[in-house]
């Protein structure tokens, strides 16, 4: 069983049964120790007494040399239990009288008592030895030896540890039992805890509250502690809903707003389209008409002006027709489908070597993974990019518009890719903001609005453009396209 998987209140049970196992056992093993020494030392006493005993009455027929009389004497300790033989040596260490068992031929070795002591003991293959001297008037005539085996002992010990055995196996059930009534106190409160924090993590219903056990002690302060955060988190929660709530009406009124803004916007970008293209083209028409019947009659400074007044109202209706792009970019829902960006820039190119064939100028497209995007913006924010690589080189000797991609950091990154006139790199914030121009109108024509429109279509596309470029040096165009916005993505 794996204790820290268990629960609480099988670990308490199995905690307080080990550990009155342990301490009983210990216990055991002491009392074992001590009763074995203590018995031994009960045996020695014993055997040294009655040593004493048969010396005393030995000590006349030692001195008279009367054999008979110490065999008797010994023979008394037959019926002493353990007792195997037993002897009496004379004061020259040789034997004088002995009995034993009928079984037992040990031959006896007198050891040596050390001087200055009654009395010497030892314990060897099981069986314990004793030798004490005999004295009379002072002077030793001889010595006592018993030799008792330790059975008796080692069944004292047996019945012991019986009885050790029987008492710890009740022990162990008192225990057991009183742990189950005990640990029920203590792990009760805390499993109902566990319970409620789990039933309130499934059900996210913080409304739940934990019971409080009865006595006031450390679980009844985390019960109270867990119910206090859980009407915290109930309060938060009440509050959350009551922000989200008013920010869904916020944004559902800021959306209505956007949404008004963005008729509006239609409306005025129609009023644009149709009101101010009017004047133009009367302008532009009526200024084509008098320079053809009249442009004869004009000097030339007048003929000047009036083709000055024909490229303007052109350049007009060209940057009328850019501002409409760019609202109409900012306001048009998105179509995601896969897209073949290669194809769209092989396109791009082709229309632009029909518009001005004798333009001396290389394209290099390389096969682009396809991305998840709406053909119209890209095409449109593509566009801008290679005419902008078109106008750019438009002085330089071979020119050369490269279009590919690159793998950084995990992400796709397409360029587009020029050698022509650059830009000073100090000024690169300025490229994507409308009306900024790098270049004046007389080196480069154009509006400053396209780099502008690129972006927007970027950012709509949840992607990031940048540029890097040197005066004469060329230019490259990097941008990304991320995923989409669920909120602006109309399914393809």
């Amino acid at each position: 069983m794996n204790l820290l998987r268990a629960s609480i209140s099988r670990r308490l049970t199995l905690i307080s049964v080990m550990v009155t196992a342990l301490a009983l056992v210990l216990a055991t093993l002491a009392f074992s120790e001590y009763d074995r020494v203590s018995s031994r030392q009960a045996l020695l006493a014993s055997l040294s007494a009655q040593a004493q005993l048969v010396g005393e009455n030995s000590a006349a027929a030692l001195t008279f040399n009367d054999i008979a009389a110490a065999t008797t004497t010994l023979s008394a300790l037959r019926h002493s239990p353990g007792v195997v033989s037993a002897g009496i040596f004379d004061k020259d260490g040789k034997l004088f009288a002995e009995v034993k068992g009928a079984n037992d031929d040990t031959m006896v070795r007198l050891p040596i008592v050390p001087p200055g002591q009654q009395q010497i003991s030892r314990i060897a293959h099981g069986e314990l030895v004793l030798v004490r001297n005999i004295d009379l008037d002072g002077k030793q005539i001889g010595a006592v030896y018993i030799r008792s085996d330790l059975q008796q002992l080692g069944r004292r010990s047996t019945r012991y540890m019986q009885i050790a055995i029987v008492v710890l196996l009740i022990s162990l059930l008192i225990a057991f039992a009183a742990a189950l009534l005990l640990q029920r106190s203590v792990s009760r409160p805390i499993v109902d805890l566990a319970n409620t924090a789990r039933q309130i993590t499934a059900a996210h219903d913080y409304s739940r509250r934990a019971s409080s056990p009865a006595a006031t002690n450390e679980i009844a302060v985390l019960v109270g502690a867990f119910n206090e955060m859980l009407d915290e988190i109930q309060r938060r929660d009440a509050e959350l809903t009551a922000a989200r709530d008013e920010l869904e009406e916020r944004v559902r009124q800021r959306t209505d707003q956007l949404v008004r803004s963005n008729r509006e916007l239609e409306a005025f970008s129609y009023t644009v389209s149709h009101d101010l293209r009017g004047p133009l083209d009367a302008m532009g028409g009526y200024s084509y008409l008098l320079l053809e019947d009249y442009g004869r009659k004009l000097d030339q400074q007048g003929a000047k002006a009036l083709q000055t007044i024909r490229s303007e109202a052109k350049r007009m209706a060209e940057l009328i027709d850019d501002l409409l792009n760019l609202s109409r970019v900012a306001t048009t829902l998105i179509e995601r489908r896969v897209v073949d960006l290669s194809g769209v820039v092989q396109s791009i190119a082709q229309r632009l070597r029909t518009e001005d064939p004798s333009r001396d100028i290389e394209f290099v497209i390389a096969e682009v993974p396809p991305v998840d995007a709406d053909e119209k913006l890209l095409r449109i924010g593509l566009e801008n990019l290679i005419r902008n690589a078109w106008k750019y080189t438009s002085k330089t000797a071979h020119a050369r518009v490269e279009f590919g991609a690159e793998q950084r950091n995990g992400s796709t990154v397409y360029y587009v890719k020029d050698n022509g006139a650059g830009f000073d790199p100090r000024r690169t914030n300025e490229l994507f903001k409308p009306f900024q121009r790098l270049h004046s109108a007389s080196e480069f024509p154009g509006t400053g609005v396209g780099l502008a429109t690129v972006q927007r279509i970027i950012d709509r596309h949840n992607g990031r453009i940048w540029a890097e470029g040197s005066p004469n040096g060329g230019a490259v165009f990097y941008f990304t396209v991320g995923a989409a916005e669920p909120s602006m993505v109309k399914s393809a």
